[in-house]
């Protein structure tokens, strides 16, 4: 050793997590595929081949956010259609949606 000092570098990787709240709006990637049978569905990512199964109530959640591109319409909708409190209903579904991204076979659009 020649008495100089090495260089260590060290690569840091940086995940940047959207906020998800009820304003915030959805992008379903181009990579996802949605399959619905019998009422229950599958959402696959093709390009990373993450999976994730949907029951009934996930899958007409899946939907709803599918078609409004935002999380309180959705919610709004679900809350006519299903008899439970809107806080647990809200609760349930910004869980799916943090599930889903997390997964990325959803992802939040920060424009």
């Amino acid at each position: 050793m020649d008495g100089s000092l090495s260089e260590n570098r060290i690569t840091l990787r940086v995940l940047v997590f959207k906020m998800v709240t009820l304003e915030s709006k959805i992008v379903i990637p181009k990579d996802v595929l949605f399959r619905e049978i019998a009422g229950e569905a599958v959402i696959l990512n093709l390009q990373t081949g993450k999976y994730f199964g949907l029951d009934a109530v996930g899958t007409r959640m899946w939907q709803l956010l599918a078609e409004h591109n935002q999380i309180e319409p959705a919610l709004n909708v679900l809350a006519d259609e299903y008899d439970v409190t809107r806080d647990q209903l809200q609760h349930d579904l910004l869980d799916l949606v943090d599930k889903l991204t997390a997964q990325q076979l959803l992802a939040i659009d920060g424009t």
